[in-house]
């Protein structure tokens, strides 16, 4: 059996209020045992604090950090006209996990690596990642359209992402999607070494890793042998 049957994988656009209600009825819903986030240590702590980084700061303190302010400016800018906060629906998930009792898994790839990993990119490719970054993997959906033509209009963009920029595509999405595919079924098996026969996990990501993760969930078959890699809080 596949570990696909163990997770239910909530795809969410970051700065949309349909996300953060979404994940709240998700949760509420299924009971899960586990509930897992697209962050990591890092993001974790920035998302829950009031202190944000200058642009002053950001370029003393390098490239990594200069890159990850503009990235955090351009999704700022396009939660103010959802009016919400870029990782509202992260912080639903926080929250009712708190309130639930719930344990809290953090499966993304650490923030330092993918920065590290970006500035290696071809100089194309990383100057049109700064120019597109949001409309790639921040997509802006009128609140009346359907579900489906939301998963439409993912799967045409991310497959022109793909083409014309694969390094990046490599690195902020298959390799993720893989990190975050063997976190959860590190969870899974981690939840039944004790003694949880059927675990049931809720994972929150964004659209564009929901498909990527549940595939390779979907490959991975039940073992014997447990082993945990993830960061519980």
């Amino acid at each position: 059996m596949s570990y696909l049957r163990y997770v239910k994988v909530i795809g969410t656009m970051h700065v949309s209020p349909k996300s953060r209600r979404e994940v709240r009825k998700v949760i509420l819903e299924e009971k899960p045992d586990a509930i897992a986030i697209e962050l990591d240590r890092q993001r974790f702590y920035s998302l829950q604090s009031s202190e944000r980084i200058t642009f002053k700061e950001a370029v003393k303190l390098g490239k990594k950090a200069l890159l990850g302010y503009i990235l955090m400016k351009v999704e700022e800018k396009i939660g103010e006209e959802f009016g919400m906060k870029p990782g509202g629906e992260m912080m639903e998930a926080i929250q009712t996990a708190s309130l639930l009792g719930v344990p809290l898994y953090l499966i993304d790839e650490d923030i330092q690596s993918i920065m590290g990993k970006l500035l290696r990119a071809p100089l194309r490719e990383k100057i049109l990642l700064l120019l597109e970054s949001s409309l790639v993997f921040l997509p802006i959906a009128p609140e009346a359209e359907s579900q489906e033509d939301i998963m439409e209009s993912y799967k045409v963009m991310m497959h022109r992402f793909k083409l014309r920029y694969p390094y990046l595509f490599r690195i902020l999405v298959e390799e993720r999607n893989e990190i975050m595919a063997r976190n959860l079924k590190a969870i899974v098996d981690e939840l039944k070494r004790r003694g949880v026969k059927k675990p049931k996990v809720v994972a929150v990501v964004g659209l564009g890793h929901k498909k990527g993760i549940e595939k390779l969930l979907n490959s991975y078959r039940e073992e014997k042998n447990f082993y945990t890699i993830t960061t519980r809080l």
